[in-house]
């Protein structure tokens, strides 16, 4: 789950960073029909899925568990993790009292045994996290041989360049936080993320074990152009997440 920042004045009610706790409900009515979540992340990541009937798939940063319920009623067999108990509880009613959902942290060890998943779904999450190799390995040891890691995450360049537009000067090939302040909702909340290079995630996904199958930079479904012009005709025109398939080898 990611928002899409934009630039706020802070709140007069300063909260923890990242903190979905405070505004879970908030959140979750709004991703429901966002152009960027309802109509572009969450269609893309359930293409490159594909037939997913009787595949045990863990959704790595459920939230309020659209996607989980979306691959649940596809047919795979679904448990969710989340970092904040207050998105997992609007998962729970979401999904009901029989999927697996538990709270956990993706900079810790993962509460599963080796090899328990044909695939794991991570939408929008690894940005939270500054090093990705422990977390790749976790995730790695929970997939079966053969199994599949769905990534999305915030386009590269997008990063870079919101971050020239913001009046700062990084650099492409450092491995950065990036911090702004972001309104849902009617609140404003500090938000946090460690932006890397392209070549820096591949490393990291090679070395933890995987084999790269796709890389995809989708477009959003043809429905959001009527909702969506402006926004729409962006993202037609240029990327803003970037999506792989890898393979646990």
């Amino acid at each position: 789950m990611t928002p899409v920042p934009e630039k706020h004045a802070p709140s007069a009610e300063p909260t923890r960073v990242n903190d979905y706790d405070s505004f879970a409900e908030a959140y979750t009515a709004e991703n429901a029909t966002s152009l960027y979540n309802a109509y572009y992340e969450q269609p893309a990541m359930l293409e490159l899925a594909g037939d997913v009937t009787g595949r045990r798939i863990l959704d790595a940063g459920c939230g309020s568990g659209p996607t989980t319920a979306a691959l649940r009623d596809r047919g795979a067999i679904v448990t969710g993790i989340d970092s904040s108990a207050a998105m997992l509880e609007l998962a729970r009613q979401r999904l009901g009292a029989d999927v697996d959902l538990r709270v956990a942290d993706l900079a810790e060890p993962l509460p599963f045994a080796e090899g328990v998943f044909d695939d794991i779904v991570a939408s929008l999450v690894l940005h939270y996290l500054r090093d990705w190799g422990p977390t790749l390995h976790e995730l790695r040891r929970v997939l079966l041989p053969g199994g599949r890691l769905l990534v999305s995450v915030d386009h590269p360049f997008v990063a870079y360049g919101s971050q020239q537009l913001a009046g700062g000067s990084p650099n492409y090939f450092d491995t950065y936080n990036w911090t702004f302040n972001w309104t849902v909702g009617g609140r404003t909340v500090p938000m946090s993320f460690w932006v890397r290079p392209l070549h820096a995630m591949i490393d990291a996904f090679t070395t933890a074990g995987f084999r790269i199958a796709v890389i995809s930079e989708p477009q959003p479904v043809p429905a959001a152009r009527e909702l969506f012009p402006e926004q729409y005709r962006a993202l037609t025109t240029g990327p803003g997440f970037l999506f792989f398939v890898l393979e646990a080898v």
